[in-house]
């Protein structure tokens, strides 16, 4: 400060607090207010203890602060230019923090974001200092009353707590729409959504919102675009202290998060298009993880409060809502935001009569795409085509003058229509996300057993731009007297376009009409008879027809004797050792939640649940819930950097249900497993299934190379060789059909567990569920790693064409079967060895 050096204050304060006040006691409230920020900024620097008394002292006085000392004080205490670290704060809050708040208090103006920042330092301070309770009640109280003080608005600005500076969301705001932010009616409305700071808001609050909104001008502009800033925010530093008086990542501060809060709900009460949209998108933004994946979302707040806000939605708007809400949790692994956004999903279906993904069904966008799954967007003398073609594959084209089809976009193009040629590309982004989203809905389908009349099948479903090209690809069964119950009254085929409409096309050729008053459903192998799965199999085999997800060569998982005799839980997958870190984004991913396992606080063991499918043609709120419960552990290899599990193992599957209810619930019930539905069984162990069969270290042909000590009881070797799970079953029985039209007919055999080969130098034996290879005669592992693209092209593969264990293990027989060919060193020595 002007007047007060540095070594003038270390003189002074070296001598003790008598001298100091011997030097301010002369000085008029200019001189005192300059030692105040001396002594303060001394104390922010460390050793608190020196200035504490002088502090105290100058806190009680009437100075005549202004806004911009103020202002200083608190930036030094909060903020990203803060003088002093949240940690040091909140061990000398009771020195610091009231000569700021003196300040504030005698200022005409402060800034209310900081204040409300240190007034949520005090209430946690307050709770967990005891001893010194009345010290943060009292500051906690002084800044209520400081908070309720009506803030000052200059003719055409916005008060300073709106849109404040401790984030990056309120800058940019205010720096991309300043004049619509002056606006008449922009200060009140925004002030009224900055009161709001709960997920729900409460009818005179919407209606009071509502009111202001329309005498705000460009009220709605103003809504849309302060959405859309927030819905395209990257994540970032927040300077807003929040509780623990810690800075942390996020979207906004919470200042700005309860006016973003206000906002959401005020947009369910504009009548626009982007309305429904935009509240998704910022539900999407809040909801994904930090880095973009994980469970801790950007922003808890705003992501509850956005999917409040979607499940709020009536009439018109209730479809596409439901379309957000069935977006999110693909992208969303927050345990409190999906519990919410299933909350309101069905909140949504109920009101319509419908379970949700029948709701759902109703919005599906076109994007669009005509009757024959094409959108044609002129681009000068070319035309791009945007298309989805069966079994649901979007794709992006281009057509010259002359007619003649590209597959990229042509350099004339590319310079002359760029921003249009980049309008076309998200447009096919977004396509690939809709199919993506349509096939996942599908499976849902097949595994809740929904069924459909016919009208709305073929309205929803087949005749659908975006959804049929998936539907048409797969089995669906038909039935026209309703008595679905009896298997013999279902008929199954694939969906064939008649001149009248649509029939199913049997195995066998024939045609059944699907008549108005049909009901429909997908084909399911557990409903099936052996020799009807086996006839579909060789007829989708023999049509080379591959489908948008497994379903005619689905595993299917009957009780066995052992879960019998178990009663209540099944120890099928029980005793493996899986990769943590993909078996948990294998189960994220087929929506199994459960706390982490790793080296902290309970991360010893987890158990991830999974509720299953509602059957689709119930209400909501009616019939049973089912849920399945899955058992892990952390295997102990000791801590790495991060803590998490390098591995784990399984345990148990057990089932719970309870009933559906428009009210609360009732608690979950454990069942036995003969009482749980045939199709909820199987589905969830083909999960399981799932993760063991891609996650086990028994599918790493490196594991044993690792040591002896990494054996876990010989766990990789009857892993790796041991007895069958049902997909690998499926694989062999596939195999059956598929390897008689291959070059190597003659050179390889099935037996159980084994496809046999018969080289030029050795034979082999490859495992059909972990694709490891023995060499014979003496049983010798052979370690090989295979281009997975190898002969792909020129062997149908009905699934698992992508690198599947299927394609592996036909891989390896083709290079085996011509050993004497092979030049790669690291298996030659291996086959000449002995």
């Amino acid at each position: 400060m002007v007047g007060i050096t540095g070594r003038e204050l270390n003189e002074a304060l070296a001598e003790g607090p008598e001298v100091v006040r011997g030097l301010i006691g002369p000085l008029g409230p200019e001189g005192r207010r300059e030692w105040a920020l001396a002594l303060h900024l001394r104390a922010c620097g460390g050793r608190p203890e020196q200035t504490s008394e002088l502090l105290d002292d100058l806190s009680r006085q009437e100075l005549g602060w202004s806004t911009e000392e103020s202002d200083r004080l608190l930036a030094r205490l909060a903020g990203q230019d803060a003088a002093v670290s949240p940690y040091e704060l909140r061990g000398s809050f009771l020195t610091l923090v009231p000569l700021a708040l003196a300040a504030a208090e005698q200022a005409p103006e402060f800034d209310r974001a900081r204040v409300r920042a240190l007034r949520r330092t005090a209430e946690s301070l307050r709770a967990y200092r005891s001893g010194e309770f009345a010290g943060f009640s009292a500051i906690r109280d002084r800044m209520d009353a400081l908070l309720r003080r009506e803030a000052p608005v200059a003719p055409g600005g916005l008060p300073r707590h709106l849109l404040d500076g401790l984030d990056e969301y309120g800058p940019a705001m205010r720096a991309a729409h300043g004049e619509l932010l002056a606006g008449a009616g922009a200060a009140a409305f925004l002030g009224h959504c900055a009161l709001l700071d709960r997920p729900r808001a409460t009818r005179a609050w919407r209606r009071r919102a509502a009111a202001l909104l329309a005498a705000t001008d460009r009220g709605t502009d103003l809504v849309r675009l302060l959405l859309e800033g927030i819905a395209a925010q990257a994540e970032h530093r927040i300077d807003d202290l929040g509780e623990y008086a810690m800075n942390h990542w996020g979207l906004a501060g919470d200042p700005n998060t309860c006016l973003v809060r206000g906002l959401l709900w005020a947009a369910l009460d504009v009548d626009a298009d982007w309305a429904v949209p935009l509240v998704g998108a910022v539900a999407l933004n809040a909801g994904t993880g930090l880095g973009g994946s994980g469970g801790f979302c950007r922003s808890q707040p705003l992501a509850t409060t956005a999917v409040a806000v979607l499940g709020a939605c009536e009439g018109a708007r209730a479809g596409e809502a439901a379309q957000w809400l069935g977006r999110l949790p693909r992208k969303v692994k927050n345990r409190t935001v999906n519990k919410g956004i299933a909350k309101a999903l069905e909140a949504v279906a109920a009101r319509a009569g419908l379970t949700p993904s029948m709701l759902r069904e109703r919005g599906i966008a076109t994007l669009g795409l005509d009757g024959r799954g094409i959108r044609e967007v002129p681009l000068g003398a070319y035309t791009a085509e945007l298309a989805v073609r069966e079994p649901g594959t979007a794709a992006l084209s281009f057509r010259g003058p002359e007619g003649r089809l590209l597959k990229a976009a042509p350099k004339e193009v590319r310079e002359a229509r760029a921003e249009e040629l980049k309008e076309v590309r998200a447009g096919l982004r977004e396509l690939k996300a809709l199919v993506a989203a349509e096939r996942s809905r599908l499976e849902e389908h097949l595994a809740a057993g929904t069924v459909w009349p016919a009208e709305d099948w073929q309205r929803y479903y087949a005749d659908h731009p975006v959804t049929g090209a998936v539907a048409r690809a797969l089995l669906w069964e038909v039935t026209e007297d309703g008595t679905e119950d009896d298997g013999e009254r279902w008929t199954a085929g694939l969906p064939e376009r008649t001149g009248g409409g649509w029939a199913l096309a049997g195995a066998d050729g024939t045609a059944r009409p699907v008549g108005p008053g049909a009901r429909l459903r997908l084909w399911h192998p557990l409903r099936a008879g052996g020799e009807e799965v086996a006839e579909w199999r060789e007829a989708m085999a023999e049509r080379e027809e591959r489908q948008p997800f497994r379903q005619v060569f689905r595993e299917v998982y009957p009780l066995t004797p052992a879960e019998l005799a178990t009663g209540s839980y099944s120890n099928r997958f029980a005793g493996h050792v899986l990769r943590y870190g993909q078996a948990r984004a294998l189960m994220a991913e087929r929506g199994w939640t459960g706390n982490h396992l790793g080296y902290f606080s309970d991360g010893w063991s987890s158990e991830l649940v999974k509720e299953l499918p509602v059957p689709g043609e119930l209400p909501a709120g009616e019939g049973m819930r089912w849920r399945a419960r899955f058992f892990v552990e952390l295997v102990d290899e000791g801590a790495r950097g991060d803590g998490v599990a390098r591995l784990c193992s399984t345990d148990q599957v057990r089932f719970e249900r309870r009933a559906g209810a428009a009210g609360p619930r009732g608690a979950w019930e454990a069942v036995a497993l003969t009482d749980v539905p045939a199709l909820v069984l199987s589905e969830a162990l083909r999960d399981v299934d799932l993760f063991v069969g891609v996650a086990s270290i028994g599918a790493d042909p490196h594991w044993r190379d690792r040591g002896e000590d990494r054996a876990y009881d010989g766990y990789w070797e009857s892993w790796s060789f041991g007895a069958l799970t049902e997909s690998a079953a499926i694989r062999r029985e596939t195999l059956a059909r598929l390897l008689p039209r291959t070059r190597i007919a003659d050179r390889v055999e099935l037996t159980d567990r084994f496809l046999r080969v018969r080289g030029e130098l050795r034979a082999y034996r490859i495992h059909l569920g972990s694709g490891n290879v023995l060499m014979e005669p003496d049983d010798s592992y052979l370690c090989v790693v295979t281009d997975r693209a190898r002969d792909r092209a020129k062997v149908f593969l009905p699934f698992e064409e992508d690198g599947g264990p299927l394609a592996v293990i036909l891989s390896k027989a083709l290079l085996l079967a011509a050993d004497d060919r092979i030049t790669d060193p690291t298996i030659t020595a291996q086959i000449r060895r002995g």
